[in-house]
């Protein structure tokens, strides 16, 4: 039996949604990103989110709640962002929250710490489920 070579697909990548071509729902959402963050442009990440409007609205507006001042200072939830980017394997969001967390004053020092911490919780948390440790009384 003689196998065919697969046909060469037709299906193209889709491309970020600029501002310019973006619907006036998109456009809206868009604006108050800049806004929000004073910047001149969104991320690459918006723009491919804007493919499905009601996915990038909600996205924005969940983010924007739990991004907001609260009992957690900025800096922390951009680092805590980042721990769950880098055990995620996201490289997107790993260089998104990475250059916040920077601009909310995250130093080098810190940032070699998170990492090792980040590390050294993958590890343990690794060891703990292939060993099938059991939650101690105490921890119950």
């Amino acid at each position: 039996m003689t196998v065919q070579p697969a046909a060469e697909s037709t299906i193209m990548p889709l491309k970020p949604i600029e501002h310019a071509d973006a619907t006036p729902d998109v456009r809206a959402v868009y604006d108050d990103i800049k806004t929000a963050r004073s910047v001149p442009d969104v991320n690459n990440f918006w723009k491919m989110a804007a493919h499905h409007p009601p996915t990038l609205k909600r996205t924005w507006e969940s983010l924007k709640e739990v991004m907001a001042p609260g009992a957690l200072d900025p800096l922390v939830k951009e680092m805590i962002f980042v721990a769950v980017s880098v055990t995620n394997g996201c490289d997107y969001c790993i260089r998104s929250h990475e250059a916040a967390a920077r601009r909310a004053g995250m130093t080098d020092a810190q940032f070699g710490e998170l990492m090792a911490v980040i590390g050294m919780a993958n590890e343990t948390n690794r060891l703990a489920k292939g060993y099938q440790v059991e939650i101690d009384e105490a921890l119950k």
